[in-house]
């Protein structure tokens, strides 16, 4: 009996509330299959508890458990496996294939203008509406004007490619309206122009400041050397490397392995993740290179080591600066070769500084290529006057603080 598509990726609810949901996907194999998946789960506020991969190189069984973060989030789940099936490569046969949309073409840029009186915490929310609304923002510029209004331009991409249409549209507007209530003034959602390309540039980043967020090298001090350990076995399995990592957890750890994996052309055959435990988590990994071998020569073993360890321990780069009489926040974060950055990194920013008060003056997001990799880079210019004074090192030490542990899941 042939498989049904509809069993490609099923989804087991939790029955009570301390247990995960149980996400399996059972579908040919792709490079790189993994890391897709788990960037989906991410994006809809999930947190992977373990997980299980397997693969002979044309079949892949992953299980993965999950749980919502925070547990009060209400989570879509047949929009989450609606995301997940489109990573699936199809075994459906050539004549229905071509009837599929082409899932490698780019998805249409939208502009999204929002225009209304500044609040604490307007950006977070106009964020979350975008979030529930499957809306990925690929950039952004918000500005507030000398009368205290702001401006917010958004440029998204729909998941569920319906923008296009008058009612997606407008539904968007609707929610967004609904929740900023007498705030919004106006709410407008087009086709992107040309401007989306002159956006996508960063205006202005001091060579200092690339300096710190871009040279970082990963410390070799004690406490960084017990977080992460990793353990190369060529002994083990005739015809795979066993990598064996225990890891200081954080939410998105298992993105950050699989992004490696992923972008180093390495198939993972076998993998089995483990539950935290005091807040460290214990990875096994029987892999080989695109070529089917091992990786037996020692460099490449050291190189591919200190690459996961940097990704693992530091896949941010978090700092606070002065530019004149303004307070500045960057973040940055390294792309995947395929160009896709790292989820929800706005959500939680934004959600970072909301808690603790601050409003946002600016913000705008961009990309920066160095010698060595593409970064997406946020700025958030910062408001210091109305109640959170940036002036103490200890305070700007606190914002980043708060920041990097919303980002890690801490």
């Amino acid at each position: 009996m042939g498989m049904s598509w509809e069993d490609v990726v099923l989804i087991e609810e939790r029955k009570s509330s301390d247990e995960p949901t149980v996400v399996t996907v059972n579908c040919p194999d792709k490079p790189g299959l993994g890391c897709d998946l788990v960037r989906n789960v991410l994006e809809f506020g999930l947190y992977v508890t373990r997980g299980d991969f397997s693969t002979d190189g044309k079949w892949c069984y992953i299980v993965l458990w999950v749980v919502s973060r925070p547990c009060s989030l209400k989570i879509d789940w047949e929009s989450l496996k609606q995301r997940l099936l489109s990573c699936c490569p199809s075994f459906l046969p050539a004549f229905y294939l071509n009837q599929l949309p082409d899932s490698s073409k780019p998805p249409p840029i939208y502009l999204l203008k929002v225009f209304s009186l500044d609040r604490k915490g307007l950006i977070h929310d106009v964020t979350q509406v975008l979030c529930e609304l499957e809306l990925t923002i690929q950039s952004l510029k918000v500005m507030t004007n000398p009368d205290g209004n702001v401006l917010d331009l958004f440029f998204i991409t729909d998941h569920l490619d319906l923008l296009h249409t008058k009612i997606r549209r407008e539904e968007t507007c609707e929610h967004l309206s609904g929740v900023l209530g007498e705030c919004c003034i106006s709410c407008e959602l087009e086709l992107s122009g040309p401007e989306y390309e002159s956006q996508k540039g960063f205006t202005s980043i001091s060579e200092e400041i690339a300096d710190e967020l871009f040279s970082f090298q990963l410390a070799t001090k004690e406490d960084d050397r017990s977080q992460a350990v990793i353990t190369v076995d060529n002994l083990m399995s005739p015809a795979h490397t066993l990598l064996q990592i225990q890891c200081l957890d954080q939410k998105a750890l298992i993105y950050d392995i699989l992004k490696i994996s992923k972008d180093c052309n390495i198939q993972i055959a076998y993998g089995r993740i483990s539950s935290s435990v005091k807040g460290y988590r214990s990875l096994d990994l029987f892999i080989q290179k695109d070529d089917g071998k091992k990786i037996l020569d020692k460099e490449n073993q050291v190189a591919l080591c200190s690459r996961l360890k940097e990704e693992m321990l530091h896949p941010l780069r978090v700092i606070i600066t002065n530019r004149g009489p303004d307070t500045e926040l960057f973040v940055a974060n390294p792309v995947e070769l395929s160009g896709k950055g790292r989820p929800r990194v706005f959500y939680d920013v934004t959600f970072a500084l909301k808690t603790l008060g601050i409003c946002i003056f600016s913000a705008e997001v961009g990309r920066h290529s160095t010698a060595e990799r593409e970064w997406e880079v946020y700025k958030f210019r910062l408001d210091e006057t109305r109640g959170f004074v940036l002036m103490s090192k200890q305070a700007k030490m606190d914002v980043v603080d708060k920041v990097r542990r919303a980002l890690m899941g801490w």
